[in-house]
């Protein structure tokens, strides 16, 4: 499929992505997965919300758990550069004939709420309110010591699609997998703003769905020691793929799965992109290393399986094409 120029002078200025919001059915069993497991830290709580945030994050959040009737993501949320571009921002959705709307959302400043075109929900805001880094409390390091959210990776009926517009909000493209048809189709794309592999992932499938949320380690040795953690907290049934190292990215992982089925990717060691003439990467779909350097397969749950968004209906992906699980 045919590669667009990176928009160096996008519409409005998107600093990175910044958090999530999911719907979970139990927020005692969400606790314990999040915060007494994987070593998130709680900067607020009621009775039917969690607040979170990693050890390096100065934002009030970076996890949300409402308390819901079923699982769902109600929110993908993105930092702006400055209060000009929430209405630069809404201005631009206006003319692209996509939902406005500011609603009151707790510890952020004014927020634009809205869609793509797949229907997938974003929160754009410029504020929110802050807390000390506890990036030098090293006693707070529990669990995967996770310090930052890192990306979000959602299924997309239409890769293509998806890219050519997140491109033209400034996203830039740093790797993709394509068929090798004398006719070569996207079946997925990373794409960043902040400068690493990626802020945005869009894989082929049924869609829009969340796929996982990324989230930053310092180390391997990290990853490795949630597994032990994981093995002799009960959650070993959580861990769902890895530990094991992508070709795409370089990225070494461990999937998990919360108490609800939202996945969530502890992640590090990929690498810069910040350079303007970063060529993108390119993999073949028929590549076995793309997904998986070294490591076991991927289960058929990892290409299937993803958290719906609330109220948007799903559409079957124009692509047919499977890409080979690793031996």
């Amino acid at each position: 499929m045919p590669l667009v120029k990176p928009n160096f002078s996008p519409p409005f200025n998107i600093v990175r992505a910044s958090h999530v919001e999911f719907g979970v059915g139990d927020i005692g069993k969400s606790r314990a997965f999040y915060v007494d497991c994987l070593g998130y830290l709680v900067t607020d709580e009621d009775k039917d919300t969690l607040y979170l945030r990693a050890v390096e994050e100065r934002n009030h959040h970076s996890l949300v758990l409402r308390k819901m009737s079923e699982p769902r993501v109600d929110a993908l949320g993105f930092k702006l550069a400055s209060e000009e571009d929430i209405d630069r921002a809404a201005d631009w959705f206006k003319r692209k004939n996509l939902p406005v709307s500011f609603p009151q959302v707790p510890h952020q400043g004014r927020t634009l709420r809205t869609a793509d075109p797949f229907g997938m929900p974003l929160d754009f805001y410029a504020r929110m309110d802050q807390r000390e880094s506890m990036i030098r409390r090293y006693a707070e390091y529990k669990g995967a010591r996770i310090q930052r959210i890192d990306h979000i990776n959602c299924f997309t009926p239409d890769v293509q699609a998806s890219y050519e517009f997140y491109n033209e909000l400034g996203f830039r493209l740093t790797e993709y997998t394509e068929t090798d048809d004398p006719d070569p189709k996207f079946w997925a794309v990373w794409m960043h703003r902040k400068g690493n592999v990626h802020d945005l992932a869009f894989t082929n499938g049924r869609g829009p769905r969340l796929h996982h949320i990324g989230v930053w380690t310092a180390s391997a040795l990290d990853i490795l020691h949630i597994c032990d953690v994981m093995a002799s907290s009960g959650f070993l049934a959580n861990m769902e793929r890895g530990p094991g190292r992508h070709g795409i990215s370089n990225a070494f992982f461990l999937y998990t799965r919360d108490p609800d089925g939202h996945r969530v990717e502890l992640f590090t060691s990929d690498y810069l992109t910040v350079d303007p003439d970063l060529e993108p990467l390119r993999w073949s779909l028929r590549d076995p290393q793309r997904q998986t350097l070294w490591g076991q397969p991927a289960p058929k749950s990892w290409f299937e399986e993803g958290s719906t968004f609330a109220g948007v209906a799903m559409r079957e992906p124009a692509l047919a094409a499977q890409p080979i699980v690793a031996r």
